[in-house]
């Protein structure tokens, strides 16, 4: 059997994936390019990996996880579903930030990062051409992931004039008698939008009304500005028992190489999720489980993050909006900001010029959806340093004000 001949034997869902050894992936996530860049001396700002690649674990949360090694205890498994101590916190995170009283021993569970559990959430639902509604732009694996199962994505657009908030019009329109599900970013990556309480609750009435399951990924939502008003789908009125919500440690308290998330879910469907962990998840880093517990136990470092995410993006507002042909809107969360290149070209062509105008690998908006061509994804939170974001920044700006279309590299 030739290698080539093997393709043929890959299942449906996965006829179409890429991972750049036979062609060039523009995605940062996906194969090697994209951190090949950075031994070109490319600063990347397309990794939504906080202050990467410096130094960053909270000390509290460095002096528990060096104790416990000294003890010998993160050699040993824990069970498939987590700590049980980790999830007793994180039960107690959910009451305090999400308004929602979950038990430990049956409405959670750990799983080695937010990808794998978004992915884990969606596979119990998905039957063959089962569809998927999902906003767009947004999360990438939104899009891949219903397919990979077997499902349909099925994408329902956000409009910028509007702010990329829900449009509740357009996604009953979607709606058909194969829907299965709604798959929701909250807040909403790329476009950092936090979804209104009002759109929200009307996104419940039609989750209840079409008897639909609701997937919510929540990685984002630490970090969130101007008092905007976060709110959980899941604590929203009849929408407990119809709602995995996955969250992490990886974003808003920085610790993305701990490789932690977890799901919050009712009883009737963590009940699947704790049956087949063990064959699907296995059992996620114990070492990162301690340090997941003393971060969620001394939250307190957030704070320092969320003031310089703040900073970061006032300034990426002003540096780059005074480009001409360039705008955004201010960025409601996280550390990043989604900018519209359009008037200047595509964005592909954009994004691989910046790498050689500005020494700056950031992300095609293309990768985020139909409506993200001509869009960039630009991660403002990356390095520690605040002078070095800043000179990543000013040097994009300066490449775009110089761009001309009919310019080419080699």
């Amino acid at each position: 059997m030739s290698t080539r001949h093997i393709r043929s034997k890959i299942a449906d869902g996965f006829q179409q994936v890429e991972g750049g050894l036979f062609s060039q992936v523009t995605k940062a996530d996906v194969g090697e390019g994209f951190a090949a860049l950075a031994q070109q001396d490319i600063t990347l700002m397309g990794w939504a990996d906080p202050f990467y690649p410096d130094r960053i674990v909270p000390e509290v949360v460095q002096a528990v996880m060096i104790k416990e090694f000294e003890s010998g205890s993160p050699t040993h498994y824990t069970m498939p579903i987590g700590s049980l101590k980790l999830r007793e916190e994180v039960a107690k995170k959910c009451d305090r930030y999400n308004q929602l009283t979950v038990d430990p021993k049956r409405n959670v569970i750990i799983t080695p990062g937010s990808d794998s559990g978004l992915f884990y959430a969606m596979s119990i639902f998905i039957n063959p051409g089962d569809e998927v509604l999902v906003p767009d732009p947004s999360y990438p694996s939104n899009f891949l992931n219903p397919r990979l199962l077997g499902g349909v994505t099925v994408p329902v657009p956000l409009e910028q004039r509007s702010g990329y908030q829900l449009d509740l019009v357009a996604m009953e329109r979607a709606i058909t008698s194969k829907t299965k599900m709604i798959l929701l970013t909250h807040p909403n990556n790329p476009t950092t939008t936090v979804f209104k309480r009002e759109k929200l609750e009307q996104l419940a009435r039609l989750v209840c009304h079409y008897d639909l399951v609701l997937v919510v990924d929540q990685a984002f939502e630490d970090i969130i500005f101007d008092d905007l008003d976060f709110i959980s789908p899941a604590s929203l009125p009849g929408m407990w028992e119809r709602t995995v919500t996955i969250c992490s440690v990886s974003k808003g308290m920085g610790l993305s190489g701990f490789r932690v998330g977890y799901l919050i879910a009712s009883d009737q469907i963590m009940d699947i999720l704790y049956g087949a962990a063990v064959n699907v998840i296995g059992a996620t880093n114990t070492a990162a489980q301690i340090g997941a517990i003393a971060a969620l136990q001394n939250p307190e470092f957030i704070e320092s993050y969320q003031k310089i995410f703040d900073y970061r993006r006032k300034l990426s507002f002003q540096i780059l909006s005074e480009v001409p042909g360039v705008s955004m809107l201010m960025p409601e969360s996280g550390f990043y900001c989604w900018i519209d290149v359009s008037q200047l070209g595509d964005s592909t062509v954009l994004m691989n010029y910046l790498i050689k105008a500005a020494r700056v690998a950031v992300n095609d908006g293309k990768v985020y959806g139909r409506q993200g061509n001509g869009f960039l994804r630009i991660i403002h939170g990356c390095l520690r340093n605040n002078e070095e974001a800043v000179n990543a920044l000013e040097r994009i700006a300066t490449a775009l004000k110089k761009y001309k279309p009919s310019r080419k590299f080699s």
